[in-house]
């Protein structure tokens, strides 16, 4: 699990294909590594990773075939530009959201502009992810805890303040840049839990008007 502060922006100094899928190094810049262990978690761009390999620099950690085809990570080039954070423990505060680091589909950066010193971002978000994405709610984007200002659909708004412009890659951001989204942890399961017995039902879709209003929710 994770907060969805970033600790610190690495880069990333070689990908190497191994079999079908890659192994990731990366230089961690300012993330503090004491205490990290081979099998502990971080979180790259929002994905949770396994470090495999501890270096002088950083840590090296493998990317399956199906992280690469699901998130941005398989447009990475070496050079470019991360966020990091390590997994949280009973000690670290909660100063986002809890995030799993379980990437839940790319949206596209849609719009970017100046709000005196904020920025702001409209996102298109994949259509399946529309209904988990609420006014004022949380969102992770590339692994940064953020909150919703507004929602038109499958597009929402978020207000960027300068800190997190400068300690994390949205600085990078411009109008087509892909980024790994990851939606509130409660709407997920809320929504397996309305379900009920149909939780079970292969053939069950998900919530609808129809299903909310023949048991209640709705009048």
């Amino acid at each position: 699990m994770f907060t969805g502060i970033i600790q610190s922006v690495g880069q990333i100094q070689r990908l190497e294909p191994r079999g079908g899928d890659v192994r990731l190094a990366i230089a961690t810049g300012k993330l503090p590594l004491e205490g990290v262990a081979l099998g502990d978690s971080i979180a790259v761009n929002g994905v949770c990773l396994t470090a495999v390999e501890l270096t002088g620099q950083g840590f090296a950690a493998d990317v399956s075939r199906e992280t690469l085809a699901l998130t941005t990570l398989g447009g990475l080039g070496t050079g470019g530009r991360v966020n990091l954070e390590k997994a949280l423990t009973l000690s670290t505060p909660l100063g986002g959201h809890l995030v799993s680091g379980h990437v839940d589909g790319v949206g596209t950066l849609l719009e970017r502009h100046e709000d005196a010193r904020s920025w702001r971002l409209r996102i298109q978000a994949p259509d399946e992810l529309a209904r988990y994405i609420a006014h004022k709610g949380s969102i992770g984007v590339d692994g940064v805890s953020l909150t919703v200002n507004q929602v038109d659909g499958a597009v929402f708004e978020l207000n960027i303040v300068p800190h997190t412009i400068r300690e994390t890659i949205i600085g990078d951001y411009r109008p087509g840049s892909r980024l790994n989204l990851e939606v509130d942890l409660i709407a997920r399961y809320l929504e397996r839990l309305l379900l009920g017995e149909r939780a079970a039902d292969p053939k069950a879709s998900g919530l609808t008007l129809g299903f909310l209003a023949e048991h209640g929710f709705m009048k």
